[in-house]
């Protein structure tokens, strides 16, 4: 008698493939419906990943895991960027430290609203007109190098990040680094969704640092808006 094995193994994978590519679109179906209920953004977040989901098991793509990562799900998103600033660190540091002054160079901070010396509260901006927050507490703080804090459990958008400041070479003042990492709600399709509104991430904070710097050294933000272009 002939080993029945291969025969059984070979007939399980398509099967198991046609399962995961059903639940593919029956899952996405449910998340599309649910976000298109809900009427916000995480609800056309939803909506969209569901979307992808939906066209993962069209295609049928052999797991739940790669229709994830062809949508972006559970990829977070990391910004880096530095500046460099003609002001002491002390200055620069006093002046972050107290992060309800960030929102007057962070356009997509509406407000923050400090706590204590640990724990602060965040609402940003978001596309379609929303608002996302959180809370956040400080990890690490060293007077006059360094800050970095990270979002509790239940944010709207779980982020962490720090900023470092050193001696700029040659006594140019400071240079100034920020480090963001988030996962908005649908991973790295909610950053495609917000190139869409003219909010790619690393363009963003590479704005928002060049209005610190400008901030810092001049004492306000330049702005052409009410300025007349010099076109006839």
């Amino acid at each position: 008698m002939t080993s029945t094995s291969g025969d059984k193994s070979s007939t399980n994978q398509p099967e198991a493939s046609e399962v995961e590519r059903w639940a593919s679109l029956i899952g996405g179906g449910a998340m599309v419906l649910m976000g298109l209920k809900q009427g916000s953004l995480r609800g056309a977040l939803t909506a969209l990943a569901g979307g992808g989901l939906i066209y993962q098991g069209a295609t049928k793509q052999s797991t739940i895991q790669k229709a994830q990562e062809a949508i972006g799900i559970n990829q977070p998103i990391k910004v880096e960027k530095t500046v460099t600033i003609n002001k002491s660190a002390e200055e620069l540091y006093r002046f972050w430290h107290n992060f309800e002054n960030l929102p007057t160079f962070m356009k997509h901070l509406k407000s923050v609203k400090v706590h204590n010396e640990k724990r602060s509260h965040w609402v940003a901006n978001a596309p379609l007109d929303n608002s996302v927050e959180w809370d956040a507490d400080i990890l690490e703080d060293r007077e006059n190098e360094f800050i970095s804090w990270a979002s509790v459990e239940g944010a709207d958008v779980d982020n962490s990040g720090f900023v470092r400041f050193t001696k700029a070479p040659g006594d140019r003042g400071t240079e100034v680094k920020v480090v963001l990492e988030y996962n908005p709600p649908g991973g790295a399709l909610t950053a495609t969704v917000a190139k869409l509104f003219g909010e790619e991430p690393e363009q963003q904070i590479g704005d928002e640092l060049r209005r610190f710097k400008m901030l810092m050294e001049a004492g306000e933000i330049a702005t052409t808006e009410g300025q007349a272009t010099g076109r006839k």
